[in-house]
């Protein structure tokens, strides 16, 4: 059974910073992308950053310069660096892995999420 599991979340003043990680478990299947997602309070989830199985990134504008997205494929883990942090991160992070079998059919597993708020 596939397990995707975040780490990481925490309160945090305006300009700190926070690391969240994720590892994916339990499958024999490739990994192709891991990504980061948010769901503010009352908003849509909406996609942070990606990476692909070759370190291909994309962040999102919102984000950009401030986060940082890598990958250890061997552990099948995949970090998120968070800086100078801003109130308006504050959101459930949930890390998503995209998997294919050898028939190539993708899968997507998530993890529960991880509450990041930033204070004021």
């Amino acid at each position: 059974q596939v397990q995707v599991v975040e780490s990481g979340g925490g309160l945090v003043q305006a300009g700190g910073s926070l690391r969240l990680s994720c590892v994916a478990s339990g499958s024999t299947f490739s990994i192709k992308s891991m990504d980061w997602y948010r769901q503010p309070p009352g908003k849509q989830r909406e996609l942070v950053a990606t990476i692909s199985s070759g370190g291909s990134t994309y962040y999102v504008d919102s984000v950009k310069g401030r986060f940082s997205i890598s990958r250890d494929n061997a552990k099948n883990t995949v970090d998120l660096q968070m800086n100078s942090l801003k109130p308006e991160d504050t959101a459930v992070y949930y890390c998503r892995a995209e998997m294919a079998d050898v028939r190539s059919i993708t899968y997507q597993f998530w993890g529960q999420g991880t509450q990041v708020t930033v204070s004021s």
